[in-house]
């Protein structure tokens, strides 16, 4: 094809034409759309085999970055060496790999991984490599995609930089609407083993389009040898630095940028009192900012004329614009007026009601406003959680990030014989670097450091860019610059705040009235308001001290109703009011407290020695607890242990993985994980709910919020229950505690609770389970009223 006909966009033999291109980008899209469709599934289902506590979501996500690593490094090589036509079909054969593999992905991860792996205790790095070896064949494939399309289609090497820019922003935009459609439409529509067949559907598509492309490619002979001839275009700007630097340099963009992630979502999750929908909503609007970022610069780049130091410039300023939001936000919460709503919502217990909201939102727009204040508000409350505050916070980086991306492709891409392998190393270096920043970050940073004094580490990170931005300048211009860089990181980092200024403006409190703690697996703070000191765990209201309310009767009436509860197993910590109730019984000889938030018990300990609550001394001081700090149903599935009575405290069954311990498989592993007469207990929150656990046991006590189930009749006698409440060890135990077992307890006991046995009607489907928990993703929207956590 001679450059005359390129101009007048006339496709040569071993060409497509112009119009083929609108058709790659959307290809692309839905090829994004995909991979995190498959993602958020996956990711969700591997819970139930390696816990949901951060070591193991780590893993999980680190073995599908390596793929991606893996499949970037090889698909680069490949791709130089392929013709168009054989690039195509490369591109479509790695996508009915993947498809071939999310057809039956549930049944490989769930059917047989969890239900065949998941009682065995493995060793970290024996669950590491498992779940490298089962993720390698679908993440090796997506991560060939890109160095093959972008190797397809760029005829010169000023196109190839605009052409893959193109290519991943329009990929990454797929991927932030996978992410968002995901969670809020496609599971609360079906349940991931047939959302993973629309994923599937979509790869098939998309490996359909790309063999009609390459049907349309030159003939056999053309198409078959390798392309090595350029069109002529304009040089390339100089790339100042060796490729091995800028693949470092990349590297440290991945891990800074996965850092940052981490960062954002701790702070956001504590912002918005986390729920099921807040994380694929948070990783969607980050990936919105790259995306689109990609496609700016795609349009851009070409007109700068030091790419390079642009890439450089943007990488650096991205952490300083992180510290700077972050301490913009903190400042004007408590002080706008327009933040007031959101300054009242930090400092509350309840984390927004996402169905009400969404349907104020819905009557807004349809009544163009004419709804009451208070729907309104809780309209507004909605848009600037989940919409205008995170794009303050997070877009102007994320937008940075994709800029940048398109800056270093105009800045590498010199010649075409070897843009497939720049390109592969590239994202490899990044994948690379995204992977360490997750586990550094995640697992040792967060644990050493705490979110806030991580956030001023990326900042100091942002010298290693700015040192060869500064390079190529003439001296003055070069002292003037780095004196400027030198001033704007310092007010950065005096802007970033502490940690107790942090968590305590967060909470919307002063420093003094908080306790905290934080580590990779979570943040921890006790508020004092008052006498009362309440708990918050990752931003949401968890129960108060001093003990003696509806959590105290939440641990003591089960085992006031059990003959002889000699092992006691309770998932969740909180403040320890419910292990303190179920700790009342002296033929208890053993509790395991199961907590996957593990600063929650430091901070019990701090709050012991400021404030000294009777029964918080108590709690603390028997030595028959047991504390384990991981994934509670992961615990009993691996312990092997059996138990007189095994409950979860009260957990919001709309909070992220909360499925895992509110589905009928979960029930029945309780079942089997209980002695002869043992009860498994757990909150009833939602008709679903009780629905599920009458599903799995044949005898169930329904009291108010509570359901006591059974593989045998449970002996329910007041009498009996208020007997053992006046036994010497019962009483001293709640009394030294300063608690009133028995007036606590009279109202539970003067009800009779509702019954089930084996012939109560067990018709619904309307259930929760382990592949479709549809109060965590609020199915039909279920709740009744009392839905808060009492």
């Amino acid at each position: 094809m001679t450059p005359a006909a390129a101009r007048r966009g006339v496709p040569g033999r071993g060409e497509l034409s112009p119009a083929a291109w609108p058709i790659v980008q959307a290809v692309f899209l839905f090829s994004g759309f995909a991979a995190l469709l498959y993602q958020m599934i996956w990711q969700r289902v591997l819970t139930l085999f390696g816990g949901a506590d951060v070591y193991s979501v780590t893993l999980i996500v680190s073995a599908f970055m390596a793929g991606l690593g893996l499949g970037s490094l090889a698909g680069g090589h490949v791709a130089d060496r392929l013709s168009l036509r054989r690039r195509l079909q490369a591109f479509a054969l790695s996508e009915l790999a993947v498809g071939g593999f999310g057809a039956v992905s549930v049944w490989i991860l769930y059917d047989v991984l969890y239900a065949r792996l998941g009682p065995v205790s493995l060793p970290a790095w024996a669950t590491a490599a498992v779940l490298f070896g089962v993720l390698l064949w679908p993440t090796f494939f997506m991560g060939v995609s890109l160095p093959l399309l972008s190797r397809a289609f760029a005829e010169s090497t000023s196109m190839a930089s605009r052409r893959i820019a193109s290519l991943y922003g329009w990929n990454t935009v797929g991927a932030a609407l996978g992410s968002l459609l995901t969670v809020w439409v496609i599971l609360r529509a079906t349940d991931f083993r047939h959302a993973t067949w629309i994923g599937a559907a979509l790869n098939f598509g998309c490996a359909l389009a790309a063999l009609w492309l390459a049907r349309g490619v030159g003939g056999p002979r053309d198409a078959d040898a390798p392309v090595v001839a350029a069109i002529p275009g304009p040089p390339p700007p100089p790339a100042v630095l060796p490729l091995g630097v800028w693949i470092g340099l990349y590297a440290l963009s991945g891990f800074i940028a996965l850092s940052l992630e981490i960062v954002w979502f701790r702070l956001l999750g504590v912002i918005l009192k986390s729920i099921s929908f807040t994380f694929a909503t948070l990783l969607a609007l980050f990936l919105t900012g790259v995306g689109a970022g990609s496609l700016l610069g795609h349009r851009v780049a070409a007109r700068v004329k030091n790419p390079a130091r642009a890439f450089l410039v943007l990488q650096a300023a991205i952490p300083v614009y992180a510290a700077l939001a972050l301490a913009a936000f903190l400042f004007a919460a408590p002080r706008w007026g327009v933040l007031q709503p959101v300054w009242e919502y930090m400092a509350g217990y309840e984390s927004i009601d996402i169905a009400a909201a969404v349907r104020s939102a819905q009557r807004f727009l349809l009544e163009l406003g004419a709804v009451a204040p208070q729907a309104g508000r809780l309209t507004g409350l909605l848009v600037v959680l989940y919409a205008a505050l995170p794009v303050f916070l997070v877009g102007p980086p994320t937008l940075m990030m994709g800029l940048s991306f398109a800056f270093l492709q105009r800045a590498i891409q010199t010649d075409l014989a070897g843009l497939g392998r720049r390109v592969g190393w590239l994202q490899a270096a990044n994948i690379a670097g995204s992977t360490l920043g997750s586990i550094v970050t995640g697992v040792v940073l967060l644990d050493v450091l705490g979110t806030a004094f991580t956030l001023r580490l990326l900042v100091v990170f942002s010298v290693v860019f700015v040192v060869p931005a500064l390079a190529g300048s003439s001296g003055r211009a070069r002292g003037l610059a780095a004196l400027a860089a030198a001033v704007v990181l310092a007010v950065a980092l005096r802007a970033a705040p502490g940690a107790a200024n942090l968590w305590a403006r967060l909470h919307g409190a002063r420093i003094e009235d908080i306790v905290f703690a934080e580590d990779g697996s979570g943040l921890s703070v006790i508020k004092h308001e008052g006498p009362a000191s309440v708990v918050y765990v990752n931003g949401v209201g968890q129960s108060e001290l001093p003990y003696g309310g509806f959590h105290t009767v939440l641990g003591a009436l089960p085992v006031l109703i059990h003959p002889r509860p000699e092992s006691v197993a309770l998932i969740g910590l909180g403040s320890g009011e419910t292990l303190f109730g179920a700790a009342g019984r002296p033929e208890t000889s053993e509790l395991h407290s199961i907590e996957i938030v593990a600063p929650q018990l430091e901070t019990l300990v701090h709050l012991r020695a400021q404030r000294g609550y009777a029964g918080l001394k108590v709690l603390l001081d028997d030595g028959r607890i047991r504390h384990a700090f991981t994934d509670g149903r992961a615990f009993i599935l691996k312990g092997g242990r059996k138990y007189d009575v095994i409950e979860a405290d009260a957990l919001r069954p709309a909070s992220a993985y909360s499925g895992n311990l509110y589905s009928r498989e979960y029930f029945d592993l309780l079942r089997r994980h209980l002695k002869p007469g043992g009860l498994a207990v757990t909150w009833d929150p939602t008709p679903r709910t009780r629905a599920t656990v009458v599903s799995a046991f044949p005898y169930v006590l329904a009291f108010r919020a509570l359901l006591v189930a059974s593989e045998t009749p449970i002996d329910w006698d007041p009498a009996i229950v208020r007997t053992r409440m006046r036994e010497a060890f019962t009483d001293s135990f709640y009394r030294r505690g300063e608690v009133d077992i028995a007036a606590l307890m009279a109202d539970v006991l003067s009800q009779q609770p509702v019954v089930y046995g084996p012939s109560s009607d067990r018709s619904t489907t309307d259930i929760n389970l382990d592949l479709f928990p549809r109060d965590e993703y609020l199915v039909g929207a279920s709740f009744r009223p009392g839905q808060s956590a009492p």
